[in-house]
C-alpha cells in the first residue's frame, strides 16, 4: 500500500520535475559550461578558465553594466513603492467594498497592454518630436524641440509605469488582510490615526511590500525590451551587454558568464528577502 501511494506521488511530480531538469537544470549546467570556454580567433575553446569572469570584473564596461542596471532598479523600486504604497492603501480603506474590483480592475489595465508596445508608445512620448516636447514648447519653455528618450530617466518612467501597478497589487492583497479590530483596538488605547498608521498598519504591510519589492527586482534586473527602447546605448545595462556580446561578438562563453553573475546577483536578493518571501535558510 505503502509503495502505491509512493508510486502515485511520483506519478503527480514526476512530470513536473522532468520538465524542471529538461528545460531549466540542463540548459544552466551547459550554460555553467560554456562559461568556462574562450572564444579566441573566431572560435570556441573548450580549455576550461575563468578568464570570463576575470574579464567581467576587470573591465569597466562590464562592470558599469551590473552598476547600470543595479542603480536603475534600486531607483525603480523606491519609486513605484512610493507611488503603490498610497495607491494601496486608498483602495484597501477608502474604496467601498462594492467598488472594489472596479478600481482593482483599472490598476491592472497596464498588464493587459503588450509590453513592447507600451515601451514604444512612451518612446513616442518621450521622443523630441513627442507629446512632451509639444507641449512645453507650446508653453513657451523652451524654443525648440527636446528629447527625453535614450535616458536613465527615461527607463526608469518605464519601469515605475508598469511596476507601480504591480506592488499596488501585492500591498493591497497584504492591507485587506490586516483585521479591523487593530484599530479599533489601538482607537480604544488612545492612538491618533498617524500613530496607528505607524504602528499597526505600516508594519502589518511590510510583507506586501517586500514581496512586491522583490518581484520588480528580479523582473527589472532581467529586463532587456524596456533598457533597448527607452535607454537605447547611452547606459548600457546588463542584459543589453549580454545581447551584445551574443549579437555583434557571437561570445556565447562571456555571455554565459555575464548570465551566470546576473542569476548570482538575483539568488543573493532572494536570500535577503527571503524572510519576507517565507522561505527558511536550511
Amino acid at each position: 500500500m505503502r509503495a502505491k501511494r509512493k508510486l502515485g506521488g511520483w506519478g503527480f511530480v514526476g512530470p513536473g520535475l522532468l520538465w524542471t531538469i529538461a528545460f531549466f537544470a540542463v540548459p544552466l549546467l551547459i550554460m555553467a559550461a560554456y562559461s568556462l570556454f574562450q572564444r579566441i580567433g573566431g572560435r570556441i575553446v573548450t580549455d576550461l578558465s575563468l578568464s570570463n569572469y576575470l574579464a567581467f570584473f576587470t573591465k569597466p564596461h562590464h562592470l558599469n553594466a551590473l552598476i547600470n542596471s543595479l542603480e536603475v532598479t534600486l531607483i525603480t523600486t523606491i519609486i513605484s513603492i512610493i507611488l503603490a504604497y498610497p495607491l494601496a492603501y486608498i483602495l484597501a480603506f477608502r474604496v467601498p467594498p462594492r467598488w472594489q474590483r472596479i478600481a482593482l480592475m483599472m490598476a491592472i489595465l497596464p498588464f493587459w497592454t503588450s509590453y513592447v508596445v507600451r515601451s514604444y508608445s512612451w518612446l513616442l512620448v518621450l521622443s523630441s518630436n513627442g507629446v512632451i516636447s509639444n507641449i512645453v514648447q507650446w508653453l513657451g519653455v523652451v524654443d525648440s524641440p527636446i528629447s527625453l528618450a535614450n535616458s536613465r530617466a527615461a527607463i526608469v518612467l518605464g519601469f515605475v509605469h508598469f511596476f507601480t501597478m504591480l506592488l499596488t497589487l501585492t500591498i493591497f492583497a497584504n492591507l485587506v488582510q490586516i483585521s479591523p479590530n487593530y484599530k479599533k483596538a489601538a482607537a480604544d488605547l488612545g492612538a491618533s490615526r498617524l500613530q496607528t498608521f505607524w504602528r499597526i498598519t505600516l508594519p502589518l504591510s511590510i510583507p506586501g511590500v517586500m514581496v512586491g519589492a522583490f518581484l520588480t527586482i528580479v523582473l527589472a534586473l532581467g529586463d532587456y525590451i524596456t533598457p533597448q527602447i527607452l535607454g537605447g546605448f547611452r547606459e548600457v545595462l546588463l542584459p543589453q551587454a549580454i545581447m551584445l556580446q551574443i549579437q555583434r561578438q557571437a561570445n556565447f562563453p562571456m555571455a554565459s558568464a555575464m548570465s551566470l553573475v546576473l542569476m548570482v546577483v538575483i539568488s543573493i536578493i532572494f536570500l535577503l528577502f527571503s524572510r519576507w518571501l517565507k522561505i527558511e535558510r536550511m
